[in-house]
């Protein structure tokens, strides 16, 4: 086959891969940063997702939920990463001292004022910190059920957990969150309804 043909196969392939995955990114990426609470970790997290199903292509076009499948094989790869950070001789940053910020915040409301500001920063970075407490199953389960918004049934495949365990972890997490702050920071009226 001629040189010409065959990169133009390799870029039509890439091309299609790209316009399925492009509007995943960004949901893809907040929930990496929510798992890691690092903005280097979870660009790290996300391209190596990306990496491991670019080969993949032809069976992600073929796959009805997409989003929810990108969740499983994100959190797969979120738990390979905290072992192997388990596994590393060099120390780890402490845990719950989340870096960077969340990529969000980037985008201001006008309508927000600098004491608005503050005090939202001050929240956020006592949740962070709280979350970053939690051992991964339970963060796993909370940053999914409670901000992203799945149902627990929703969550039984992707974490790979029965209900009855969901529940408890989700209890629990909660618990520890509960006295980390003081309260209950996703209240069932804030939580994202799907």
């Amino acid at each position: 086959m001629p040189r010409i043909l065959q990169f133009q196969r390799n870029r039509n392939a890439a091309s299609k891969f790209e316009e399925l995955m492009r509007p995943q990114v960004e949901f893809l990426h907040r929930l990496a940063w929510r798992f890691t609470g690092s903005v280097a970790d979870a660009e790290d997290l996300v391209q190596d997702v990306l990496l491991k199903l670019y080969p993949r292509r032809e069976e992600l076009a073929g796959i009805e939920q997409l989003r929810p499948w990108l969740a499983k094989v994100l959190y797969r790869q979120y738990v390979d990463f905290v072992r192997r950070q388990a596994r590393s001789p060099l120390s780890a940053p402490a845990a719950g001292a989340p870096e960077g910020g969340d990529p969000l915040d980037a985008v201001a409301d006008p309508e927000d004022g600098p004491e608005g500001r503050a005090e939202r920063g001050e929240w956020r970075d006592r949740i962070l910190t709280a979350l970053g407490r939690l051992n991964p199953e339970q963060r796993a389960v909370v940053v999914m059920h409670d901000i992203e918004g799945y149902s627990l049934e929703e969550l039984e495949p992707i974490l790979e957990a029965p209900l009855g365990t969901l529940k408890s972890r989700l209890h629990r997490a909660r618990q520890r969150l509960r006295a980390d702050l003081g309260m209950e920071p996703f209240s069932a009226l804030e939580r994202v309804k799907p």
